[in-house]
């Protein structure tokens, strides 16, 4: 007997199951720690084949090396169950082809299944994540803009929609269905994410500061994910606006310490450190508080973006396995996994993380040399817009602690534009002046 989940996606799971179902379903795609629940359900129901493929899936989002094999167990249970429907199948699939790294398989999947199910939200959701980290944004847009019928009726759709749209520098739609979602749900925390995106981008700073600030109180008791990423995108805007100090308050009350061993809040320390120190703050000793988290990475070639982030922060932290990491780097080259991701690394992330790691321990010269070639090639390795500009901001600022003025000067006449009070253009833009004899001019 076929049932429905909470979005009306269907699943022969047994009503007892539903439950730890929907609390997934809905946990996943809202941002609540409530998405664990689905763990205990799948434990209690090894007949529940939608289950244990979401306690799968819970396993991926490790980001970590030995996510698949901690996935196993429930993939296992899954595939034993009997009478899957075509979803599940589909799901199942999803999974597998995920565990094998093979996102662009797991992403077949996740079209084909909302193909057949455009209600399903959680596989939309889970569908724009392996198109995000694939670096795919037309991707992203593709599967919500075929889920508009059957799930326009959810702000977290919309959410969705907005950042698909904004994703493909389509900025005006995205502002629409941003809007869109919070007439549904004006605390639709993806929504306020997409919009942070869009006033950032288009130099509207204070706009989007006073934006988040208003709406910072609906964060509490999302996931630490939602939570940090949020309150770091706010963060962004204190830079721009010329406040770092306040930005630094916010790292050490909002976006660190969240959830430490988690891989995005990792990040999100790492990318905020690293903004400040090229807006001229320094972080004191923050960067030897994040190395032991940092160093229970030092074997994870994943993700190329992430990676690049966990490069940085243990060299920045004089960790000796900066350069075990590297070493792990720069073998991708010849790994004999997915061949898309060997390409990725050959061709970008490699020298990318070469450059990062270079500029990490003051050789900015040698960073400039090794950043440059790559920089119009960075969204290969995933991560969003406003996440890849951290790489221009580290580039940027070798540039000008090098002397290379000539070279930094297009950058910082492109940023002023939209961000003319950030400390990085103010204090780049004087040097440069003075250096090259045009100032005042």
């Amino acid at each position: 007997m076929e049932r429905q989940d909470a979005h009306g996606a269907p699943t022969t799971s047994p009503a007892s199951a539903l439950s730890g179902i929907d609390a997934f379903v809905t946990g996943f795609v809202g941002y609540r720690p409530t998405a664990v629940e689905v763990l205990e359900t799948a434990e209690a129901h090894p007949d529940s084949a939608l289950a244990n493929i979401f306690a799968g899936f819970l396993w991926m989002f490790l980001e970590r090396p030995e996510a698949p094999a901690k996935a196993e167990p429930w993939r296992a249970r899954a595939a034993d169950c009997t009478d899957l429907n075509a979803r599940e199948r589909g799901l199942l699939a999803l999974l597998e082809a995920w565990q094998r790294r093979d996102a662009p398989a797991a992403l077949r999947c996740a079209d084909a299944v909302l193909a057949e199910h455009p209600e399903d939200l959680a596989t939309l959701k889970l569908g724009q994540y392996l198109a995000f980290n694939q670096a795919d944004a037309p991707a992203m847009l593709r599967l919500a803009l075929g889920s508009r019928e059957a799930a326009g009726h959810h702000a977290s759709y919309h959410a969705m929609l907005a950042f698909g749209h904004e994703q493909c520098h389509h900025d005006e739609a995205a502002e629409r269905a941003a809007h869109a979602a919070l007439a549904i749900d004006a605390a639709e925390p993806w929504a306020h994410h997409a919009l942070s995106h869009i006033h950032l981008s288009s130099g509207r700073l204070e706009e989007g500061r006073r934006f988040l600030a208003d709406r910072a109180s609906t964060w509490e008791g999302l996931n630490s994910f939602m939570y940090s990423h949020n309150w770091w995108h706010l963060a962004l805007f204190e830079i721009a606006e010329g406040e770092p100090v306040a930005a630094l308050e916010t790292y050490d009350a909002r976006v660190w310490g969240v959830q430490p061993d988690y891989s995005q809040d990792q990040i999100n320390a790492v990318s905020l450190l690293a903004r400040l120190e090229c807006a001229g703050v320094d972080v004191g000793d923050r960067w030897s508080a994040l190395a032991p988290y940092l160093e229970t990475r030092a074997d994870d070639v994943v993700q190329p973006f992430v990676t690049l982030h966990w490069i940085y922060g243990l060299a920045r932290a004089a960790s000796p396995l900066a350069d075990v990491l590297l070493g792990r780097i720069e073998g991708q080259a010849d790994d004999p996994g997915v061949p898309g991701d060997r390409v990725r690394w050959r061709d970008v992330g490699i020298p990318a993380a070469r450059g990062l790691h270079a500029h990490a321990r003051g050789e900015h010269d040698r960073a400039v040399d090794l950043l440059e070639p790559v920089a119009s090639r960075l969204w290969m390795t995933g991560g969003s817009h406003a996440q890849r500009d951290l790489f221009d901001q580290l580039r940027l600022a070798a540039m000008l602690k090098a002397g290379r003025w000539v070279e930094a000067q297009p950058l910082l006449a492109l940023r002023r534009r939209v961000e003319p009070a950030h400390p990085l253009v103010v204090g780049g833009l004087q040097a440069m002046a003075e250096r090259l004899g045009i100032a005042g001019r």
